[in-house]
């Protein structure tokens, strides 16, 4: 490999999930470079091994990816175009059987349905759209009403439609291309956890990164 030239560029998710316990650096990241004998040759260099029961995550340091590649290719130039930081998730694949994942479906479209049915009716209680329906339909056409009006029939109609619109999604129809709102709350509530993961294990010294005391070797074991 000529490496007095070469440049190497690497790119690390934040997050990544793996499914065997020996981990290669083409298990977690994207590599490119002009000479396409290199990629590959980095791609086998070991990082991590996990054990294979349960599941385990390590935060791995692009300093310590680097420190390994320049350990086996001395005279790479690398360019880091990703994370400073990868949070690498171990777990072992197991297919759950089809009757588990229609229970999960049913449990959760219930309860999702249930509570907003709740959080709607209660609403509407604390507020008494009821009579606030009447007396408008009273004060505009002098007649009482008995409960079931064109008023009634379109805010049901309105509701609907609302929540249709602002979660920009039905079933598998998107009625954009921008994420839903619940999306946007997920992506935010991910970036919340990977956050808190990274500072963790920087102020436990649980970091796989280069020169520390306390980090985890690429054995798994703990190194004092």
């Amino acid at each position: 490999m000529s490496s007095n030239s070469t440049t190497l560029y690497i790119k690390g998710d934040r997050d990544v999930e793996v499914t065997k316990p020996d981990v290669a650096l083409g298990d977690i990241l994207t590599l490119e470079c002009s000479d396409k004998t290199v990629p590959p040759k980095v791609g086998t260099i070991k990082i991590l091994k996990f054990r294979k029961e349960g599941q385990h995550r390590c935060v791995v340091s692009v300093l310590r990816i680097i420190a390994c590649i320049h350990e086996k290719y001395p005279g790479i130039e690398i360019q880091n175009m990703g994370e400073t930081d990868i949070i690498v998730t171990y777990e072992e694949q197991k297919t759950p059987p089809l009757a588990w994942h229609i229970l999960k479906t049913t449990f959760v479209a219930a309860v999702t349905f249930c509570g907003a049915a709740f959080s709607i009716m209660a609403f509407n209680n604390d507020v008494d759209v009821t009579k606030l329906f009447s007396q408008m339909y009273e004060l505009v056409t002098g007649q009482r009403t008995d409960g079931f009006t064109i008023l009634e029939i379109t805010y049901s109609i309105g509701l609907t439609a609302g929540i249709l619109i602002f979660f920009n999604h039905f079933g598998k129809k998107r009625f954009t291309v921008d994420p839903t709102p619940m999306e946007v709350q997920m992506r935010l509530y991910e970036n919340d956890i990977q956050t808190t993961l990274i500072e963790d294990a920087s102020r436990r010294g649980d970091e796989l990164d280069v020169g520390g005391v306390g980090t985890t070797d690429p054995s798994g074991n703990r190194r004092s």
